[in-house]
């Protein structure tokens, strides 16, 4: 009963679904793009429920000066040498840097994560930046509590400085390829609209970056967008602008990944007032393509980029990228009191709040002395 109608009513389903299948295939053959799962992970245009900015120390005074200028060798030694007195004597003090106060700031955003090398990398970055007159250096560290260790080393080179608590959200920390550093700039980008700034420069530098200070000076008065090469990056040991006639026309750089604007994130600066005309630019939750997409936000035409570094001759700034390694356990099974008549107490509870190594009583590499060409016990001191 029914059975022609059933058969022809299936031959049309059938019909159907082939052709919707065949337009499907047409589509992904026509727009590879188009069905990419990685285009449902845009999720940089959206605001996360756990993104919030934490501020968690503040200054916004000048304050640099020679860093031990201040302490006197009576601080090290009882009584200082003949040789330390006429030193003393001798050296020129150091005075800060004066300057006019009408150049633009420099907002200098340096991503940051707990690690071993994480102090070291700061101070050598911070004595970089003492040098630059008119910055304020935000660094945003991926933790969900603020570090006291970390500021105690932002505070005393005396730049003004903002330190914000920025992680990564959860969501993002199990993938493979996780995007490191973006939660850090968004929430310096998020600070920098809650305090109005509007005038100045931004430029995202990391912490293991190396840069010349003539890097300040070049994109200091950035109109718009300023590009320049980026040293020891990718296969070709350089990302950067392809400039004739005074103008960029494209790029080089090894990995072009489909990218608009392949270029490193340590290889352009923004004027705040061009960022300002994009009140939701962002950056995408998205490794590898932060910088495309950051510049893509802000409405970025190639006519708008400013060349530097003499027309992007010269190489300003290296991604250096110190070799992470993980932090050793020493084992000490010794009343670890005692050590505090030797230097060794201080010593190794200063290293541990950095991070740099963990002391244990029953685990790691045992600990060992050498005196006079002989490995010696800790006890040695104490027999």
């Amino acid at each position: 009963m029914g059975g022609p109608r059933t058969s022809i009513f299936l031959r049309q389903k059938k019909f159907q679904f082939v052709l919707v299948a065949a337009v499907v295939v047409f589509l992904i053959v026509l727009f590879p793009n188009l069905y990419d799962s990685e285009d449902y992970e845009k999720e940089y245009p959206l605001l996360l429920e756990n993104e919030q900015l934490v501020i968690c120390y503040e200054s916004n005074v000048d304050s640099r000066k020679a860093l031990y200028a201040a302490t006197t060798l009576s601080d090290v030694t009882d009584e200082p040498s003949t040789t330390q007195r006429n030193h003393r004597q001798q050296a020129p003090q150091q005075q800060p840097q004066q300057v006019n106060g009408t150049e633009p700031v420099i907002y200098f955003v340096t991503p940051t994560y707990p690690r071993r090398e994480q102090i070291a990398e700061i101070i050598r970055l911070g004595q970089t930046l003492m040098h630059v007159p008119r910055l304020h250096w935000i660094v945003a560290d991926d933790t969900n509590s603020c570090s006291e260790v970390l500021n105690s080393h932002i505070r005393k080179f005396g730049i003004p400085y903002t330190q914000l608590a920025s992680p990564m959200p959860t969501m993002y920390r199990g993938r493979k390829n996780a995007p490191r550093g973006v939660a850090n700039r968004r929430a310096a980008l998020n600070w920098i609209r809650q305090n109005q700034k509007k005038t100045g420069v931004l430029y995202f530098g990391d912490d293991d970056n190396t840069f010349d200070l003539k890097l300040f000076s070049e994109i200091r008065y950035t109109k718009k967008v300023s590009m320049f090469p980026v040293g020891l990056i990718g296969d070709y040991g350089i990302s950067s602008p392809i400039v004739r006639n005074g103008r960029v026309e494209g790029f080089f750089d090894s990995w072009p990944a489909k990218r608009k604007w392949p270029v490193d994130m340590a290889g352009f600066a923004v004027s705040l007032e061009y960022l300002a005309l994009s009140p939701n630019a962002t950056m995408p939750f998205k490794a590898g393509y932060e910088e495309d997409e950051f510049l893509k936000s802000i409405g970025l035409k190639l006519e708008d980029i400013e060349p530097k570094a003499r027309n992007c001759t010269e190489i300003l700034v290296w991604h250096t990228q110190t070799k992470s390694s993980k932090s050793p356990t020493v084992r000490i099974s010794m009343d670890r009191q005692k050590l505090d008549k030797l230097n060794l107490g201080a010593l190794l509870r200063r290293l541990e709040s950095m991070g740099v190594n963990h002391i244990s009583e029953s685990e790691g590499t045992t600990a060992q002395a050498i005196v006079n060409g002989s490995v010696k016990p800790f006890s040695f001191w104490f027999s």
